[in-house]
């Protein structure tokens, strides 16, 4: 998954100049978890999480593309698993704003740093892409830019305007960050109004402090919930990791929660450990556990769930905003029936 809402914000000037200070060394990904001490990572995982190396013509053809239009893609940044399923299908999750984040979780696998100032000519790259892929359905996500006074909401109204010139046809999906402390910002991306929109709460309350110290659960809930009260006509969804500490009855707790925010689509997967520097797997769920959370989900009132190990916020977006669509339809019928 792309677990956008990544990572702990700085903390202070004295934090920016001595943690984060890209003057120290250039490509050290993680700075500020080079302190901490290693935790092994299970180099033996299950067989459901076994994936084929991508190495098809057309994941290629994605590859380059990317490359020519200069854009960076979460796919590669946060090493998704499902990387050569989708660059096969040339379906590929646009990360704008950059590559280094303000912030850093103990999941995630992005560079964390103080950015480089926004391309202007970002938004136009990205829709060239969008077009030039044929893509029926866009996702895009960002880094956190804490360092921004609109944390990048207004980058993000710029891209989702410049994608509707080029692929009218094309139905957009926002992964954003949490805007926290940033008044205003989450106005200005809804009211350019993205088909779905999307932040993920990433784990169960009690883990922030250890896992996503640098946000607020009760803040992301509340980012969601007023989504709709802004425009019930954008689909809202967000999506928890497993494998943290947490128990089941914690992510019912969590599905309850989202269900009061109106959240229409809940997504479900294994968190899986990218350096001995992140946060070590507690466990990893059984596809039959994931079953068993797909079901209470959809019993809970969810238009939409997808829960496996392998699933990731943008995973089959298009088939299944489709799906979420034809849900939607579904429901609305039998009310006025």
């Amino acid at each position: 998954m792309n677990w956008t809402s990544r990572c702990k914000p700085l903390e202070s000037e004295q934090a920016v100049a001595t943690v984060l200070d890209t003057t120290q060394t250039p490509r050290t990904r993680h700075p500020e978890k080079a302190h901490k001490p290693d935790n092994p990572i299970q180099r033996r995982k299950p067989d459901w999480l076994r994936v084929k190396a991508p190495v098809s013509a057309k994941y290629h053809e994605t590859r380059q593309l990317v490359r020519d239009h200069k854009l960076v893609t979460v796919c590669e940044e946060a090493g998704c698993p499902n990387i050569g399923e989708c660059w096969e299908k040339k379906h590929a999750t646009f990360m704008i704003m950059g590559e280094i984040c303000t912030r850093a979780c103990a999941f995630c696998n992005v560079t964390t740093g103080m950015p480089n100032a926004l391309d202007q000519g970002e938004p136009e790259r990205v829709a060239d892409a969008v077009a030039k892929m044929g893509l029926t359905h866009s996702v895009i996500t960002s880094v956190d830019r804490d360092d921004l006074s609109d944390g990048g909401a207004e980058h993000f109204a710029q891209v989702i305007r410049a994608i509707r010139k080029a692929a009218p046809a094309t139905t957009i999906e926002v992964l954003t960050p949490d805007f926290l402390r940033k008044d205003g910002a989450l106005e200005v991306v809804v009211d350019a109004r993205p088909d779905v929109y999307n932040h993920n709460l990433e784990t169960v309350p009690h883990l922030y402090g250890r896992i996503r110290p640098g946000a607020r659960y009760f803040h992301s809930l509340r980012l969601l919930q007023r989504v709709k009260e802004l425009d019930a006509g954008i689909f809202t969804k967000s999506g928890v990791m497993v494998g943290l500490g947490e128990q089941r009855s914690d992510i019912l707790q969590v599905m309850d929660d989202m269900r009061t925010a109106d959240v229409d689509f809940m997504t479900i997967g294994q968190y899986l450990q990218p350096t001995a520097k992140h946060a070590a797997i507690d466990r990893f769920w059984t596809p039959e556990e994931f079953k068993g959370l797909e079901t209470a989900a959809y019993a809970k009132g969810f238009l939409m769930v997808s829960a496996s190990p392998l699933t990731r916020s943008s995973h089959h977006a298009g088939d299944d905003f489709a799906r979420l669509r034809a849900a939607r339809e579904t429901k609305a019928a039998g009310h006025s029936a």
